[in-house]
């Protein structure tokens, strides 16, 4: 019988997870999910890795990318591109750019971390990462071994996030220019846990995601780990009331996030049906062409 639940937001090597590709959809399959989707950020690195895996596994796999994009401070904004075709040069050429630019702010951090008598290196950055795309959360996961901060919180909070004191920005696309990349690579664009939009009161909330559904959004991560209860319930009325999809998963990093769970996001599971709901959106928007 087909396990009910799912998990559609997941990162591995590729981007800042702890785990391989292959090995994501192995925790995946060893929970009991019956299908998952990897949405490393900025890259589609391990799609093909994963997908091969899922298929040897025999678990349902959706092909994904988490993207950052422009939007004002203290919030963030993330879109999920699901379905996305790995092939599309068009993705393909933006996501290498994309991870050029990363790679061009880390020496940055190291450059200030050293200054503030932190003793990190690019060689030991690069060690962490294990071949894959370098992020603050290895950074961060260095200054946990050496004793520098307790934990990952931690090192964002004193250091890495956006009032720490060795963080510098990225290179990050406007909303419009990431919602035309997800619909050339054949993408279903999904607003992540829009708890870290912060906006201020229910109003702005509906004035953001009315702006990027008038932009192509067609979803909203309902579910997911920063999200209790009331915020669940909150963006699954607005995502009905709006006419999007909705869609939910744990955001799992491995190791990185010890308090996460592939399959578990605050202690909610995130049900097939949505799955169900999101690849017959992206089979319809294959056929529309």
């Amino acid at each position: 019988m087909i396990s009910n639940y799912v998990d559609l937001h997941s990162h591995s090597t590729a981007s800042d997870g702890t785990f391989a590709p292959a090995e994501v959809v192995r925790i995946a399959q060893r929970s009991g999910l019956s299908a998952l989707a990897l949405t490393d950020h900025d890259t589609i690195g391990g799609i093909a890795e994963a997908s091969a895996e899922a298929a040897r596994v025999g678990i349902d796999f959706l092909p994904g990318i988490e993207i950052s994009c422009e939007y004002p401070h203290p919030g963030t904004m993330h879109l999920l591109g699901y379905g996305i075709d790995p092939n599309s040069p068009v993705l393909q050429k933006l996501t290498a750019g994309l991870v050029a630019a990363r790679d061009d702010r880390n020496p940055r951090i190291i450059r200030k971390l050293n200054e503030l008598g932190v003793a990190i290196t690019m060689e030991e950055l690069e060690q962490q990462a294990a071949g894959g795309v370098v992020g603050r959360p290895h950074i961060a996961a260095i200054l946990v071994r050496k004793g520098y901060v307790n934990s990952i919180k931690a090192a964002f909070d004193k250091y890495l996030g956006t009032t720490g004191s060795a963080y510098f920005d990225k290179e990050r696309l406007t909303p419009r220019q990431a919602f035309d990349l997800l619909r050339q690579s054949g993408g279903v664009p999904v607003l992540a846990h829009p708890v870290q939009l912060r906006t201020t009161n229910d109003g702005e909330l509906e004035r953001v995601i009315k702006d990027l559904k008038d932009l192509g959004l067609l979803g909203i991560e309902v579910i997911h780990s920063d999200h209790d209860a009331a915020l669940v319930e909150k963006y699954t009325k607005l995502a009905d009331r709006m006419g999007l999809l909705k869609t939910g998963g744990s955001d799992f990093h491995g190791t990185n996030k010890k308090d996460i769970s592939l399959g578990t996001a605050n202690g909610r599971k995130v049900p097939r049906a949505f799955y169900e709901a999101l690849i017959d959106r992206v089979a319809s928007l294959r056929k529309a062409g």
